[in-house]
């Protein structure tokens, strides 16, 4: 699977895979994340601009995944990776997050981090096997706050939601 930048002309790729990625949400009673609607256009063509918009694309150079990340005190923080269920279980997001990380090592940075629901399979048990651990409380840093402040007045966290951490 051949991983790389997105192009501007795929930004409504990359919401398409959102909506079909959020629909096993439904099947686990969160229908409220299911319809939610994916970032704007503006939006993920600010993730493309700084460099930190991947998509891992099938043979055809279609995109079927996608990851987007920025900055978050001197770490890259994974702020959506997605996959379409078509494409599911593959590896395609841990490819994703391998990437990520390879680009985090050159760079020097020492960590990535996210956020996400605890109690959803494809989320904290996921990236826990993907070598990501769960903060506590002491541990979260202004800008982790930050994100997850924003997160609960979005209301995230009707559901349990942790920061989780991968040193590199």
């Amino acid at each position: 699977m051949l991983i790389r930048a997105v192009h501007h002309d795929e930004l409504t790729a990359l919401q398409d895979i959102e909506r079909a990625a959020g629909r096993c949400f439904r099947e686990i009673g969160m229908p409220e994340i299911a319809d939610d609607e994916p970032l704007t256009l503006g939006e993920l063509a600010r993730y493309r601009e700084t460099g930190l918009a991947r998509v891992a694309v099938d043979g055809a150079d279609a995109p079927v995944a996608y990851l987007i990340a920025e900055r978050v005190e001197g770490n890259l923080h994974v702020e959506q990776v997605s996959v379409h269920p078509e494409h599911a279980r593959r590896g395609i997001g841990r490819s994703l997050l391998e990437h990520l990380a390879a680009v985090a090592v050159r760079e020097g940075v020492p960590a990535l981090t996210l956020t996400t629901f605890t109690e959803v399979p494809w989320n904290a048990p996921y990236y826990a096997r993907c070598g990501f651990r769960l903060l506590v409380e002491r541990e979260l840093t202004p800008g982790l706050r930050e994100i997850r402040g924003r997160e609960a007045a979005h209301g995230l966290d009707r559901w349990p939601r942790a920061c989780m951490r991968r040193d590199l």
